[in-house]
């Protein structure tokens, strides 16, 4: 699969080889992301050194190894969170950057795991360290897609957080059976102004960005804070500096792929330990609605960018 002129076009290109410390996956199925989107249409390059075409996350089984050191690594089926290329047969990563699938999880659905628990642990796993006797309230935006999803399951089960989350209302049962406490329709509520009435949420993930930066200044609680990861409605956004000081808050704009490799391979580490035992267990499931044809990844371009989809879109190499 390779970017030509904004759009996704079918290519043969080499086999990639893993370097030293990578491994090479035989791809079952990838995850599609936003990020890939972005790519495509010009506003989002790839790193230096990765593949010229998306990816950002795969599964499937690993078929050789750079070095052997990873020898023990042949053969196990796993997911990867890559810096792009995973739109292919066959995928290389660094051998720190791989998971192995979780118990009782479909090969194909691990696809939809590295990306959504890598960004939800490194901007919501402070969490896990805070005294649990105080109830905390996080809020969500946009529950319905594949990093909501996840961070919904994550606020609830791991975090034990009262969960808010904005989405479309048609959507409230899946999300209240995922764990949401609240979910607020964001065409017809004010998540904000509902917020501040139940005494403000401690935590926010964002991925809308300018559109819902002053109503999310006003949703936090004392000492709240606010995590940005996407920029779906805008990258300006004027700031009230007076409201910022007055809560104490704090607020964080984070990417995944920019970080150094190992804060990449530390952050996959950490969810190793203290995410992957939920997964295993079935406390958290990844959420796949939505299964196509690598060939027709353009398709599955047009569903995400069309919006009011629920939950991964994975693409599949058979």
């Amino acid at each position: 699969m390779t970017v030509s002129g904004g759009s996704l076009t079918a290519a043969q290109v080499p086999e990639p080889a893993p370097g030293p410390d990578e491994v090479l996956i035989e791809v079952a199925a990838a995850g599609v992301n936003r990020a890939d989107l972005l790519q495509v249409s010009g506003h989002y390059p790839p790193p230096q050194g990765a593949p010229a075409w998306p990816g950002l996350e795969v599964s499937g089984t690993i078929v050789d190894v750079g070095s052997a050191d990873n020898a023990t690594l042949l053969g196990a089926e796993v997911c990867a969170l890559l810096p792009g290329g995973g739109y292919a047969q066959f995928a290389t990563v660094d051998a720190g950057l791989v998971l192995p699938v979780p118990e009782h999880v479909d090969l194909v659905d691990a696809a939809g795991l590295p990306e959504a628990a890598a960004t939800v642990y490194s901007n919501l796993g402070y969490l896990l360290g805070e005294d649990a006797s105080r109830k905390r309230r996080v809020l969500v935006h946009g529950g319905s897609g594949g990093v909501g999803s996840f961070a919904v399951q994550f606020a609830r089960q791991l975090a034990g957080a009262e969960t808010w989350t904005t989405a479309r209302g048609e959507f409230a049962k899946r999300l209240e059976a995922l764990g949401a406490d609240r979910v607020v329709d964001y065409r017809s509520e004010d998540f904000a102004a509902l917020a501040q009435e139940a005494g403000g949420a401690d935590a926010i993930l964002d991925v809308i960005g300018a559109a819902y930066f002053e109503p999310n200044l006003k949703a936090l609680a004392q000492d709240g804070r606010l995590a940005i990861i996407g920029l779906q409605q805008g990258n300006a956004a004027q700031i009230h500096l007076g409201g910022l000081l007055a809560k104490r808050a704090t607020i964080t704009g984070t990417t995944l792929r920019a970080r150094p490799l190992e804060q990449r391979r530390q952050i996959l580490a950490e969810v190793f330990e203290r995410v992957w035992p939920a997964l295993d267990t079935g406390d958290i499931k990844p959420v796949v609605t939505t299964r196509l044809p690598l060939g027709d990844a353009a398709e599955a371009h047009r569903l995400m960018g069309a919006g009011g989809h629920f939950g991964k879109i994975v693409l599949t190499a058979k």
